[in-house]
């Protein structure tokens, strides 16, 4: 069972659901990502995702792709944001998982990813480039090393593709909420709550949200149907900010913007 798995079965048995924000690694740098964290961690979040910068992603709205830009510029390596993940797992218990293409993992080598991201604490991979005809050879290997190959369904997936989809993830399951790509959103589509009706009725995978969620109403909204929601564009919005403020004052924002989103999800799921 993998640290993922054993998160969701605790949440379930207290009939909670997870919160987990989205952070660029090294934006402003990986000193401050590390401080994001334990912040987070801090205020009762579930999971991190903490984003590997690559220079073509996929569907990350103009927000994320300017901290990728920011990350990508001073010459961030991934070895550097691993060592960065490995120096919490003396003090930050929530699991984190990387976003990551499929190109690093690839260049990397698949078994030496999986290798080196669970030395360095981290728990699974959400692989957003990976595509299900090339996703065995990579979910078998993290299927033996309980690391979580987490992957993506969105509105458009036709569903025979988004069964297969289901049937080579592990850990959970992230639901595009919106076609197109991430940002804040002042209202998601009212087929959300369909459409991941049916999904929950394929797998018994754990279901999370993403992709617009920024508000307590979206929380309001989503967490009768989700197992855990996704918050990215709003907090690395807001952690750009330390390029030109003081950085504990963000910090502090960060937390409690956090916070109140959690407190939403807390009283939704009670």
């Amino acid at each position: 069972m993998s640290d993922i798995d054993r998160l969701f079965t605790k949440l379930r048995s207290e009939n909670r659901k997870a919160f987990m924000p989205f952070i660029t690694a090294g934006d402003p740098d990986l000193e401050f990502s590390a401080d994001v964290i334990r912040e987070l961690a801090a205020r009762g979040c579930s999971m991190c995702e903490v984003g590997i910068p690559y220079s073509d992603p996929i569907a990350d709205g103009p927000v994320i792709q300017a901290s990728y830009t920011r990350a990508l510029d001073k010459k961030i390596k991934l070895a550097q944001i691993l060592e960065m993940l490995d120096g919490l797992q003396s003090d930050v218990s929530m699991p984190r998982v990387t976003m990551v293409s499929y190109a690093i993992i690839y260049r990397h080598g698949l078994e030496c990813y999986v290798a080196d991201a669970k030395a360095a604490g981290v728990a699974g991979a959400i692989v957003p480039d990976l595509l299900v005809e090339e996703a065995d050879e990579f979910a078998e290997i993290c299927r033996r090393e309980d690391f979580s190959l987490i992957q993506l369904v969105t509105p458009t997936t036709p569903r025979e593709r988004a069964v297969r989809i289901a049937a080579s993830s592990t850990g959970f399951l992230y639901y595009v909420s919106v076609t197109g790509i991430t940002g804040e959103r002042t209202q998601l589509p009212p087929s959300l709550i369909d459409n991941v009706g049916w999904l929950r009725e394929q797998t018994k995978l754990p279901i999370c949200i993403g992709f617009g969620v920024s508000k307590p109403e979206h929380v309001d909204l989503l967490a009768p149907v989700s197992d855990g929601l996704i918050v990215g564009s709003a907090i690395v919005r807001r952690i750009a900010e330390a390029a030109n403020r003081p950085r504990d004052e963000v910090l502090q924002e960060v937390g409690k913007y956090s916070a109140s989103l959690l407190a939403a999800l807390e009283s939704s799921s009670n």
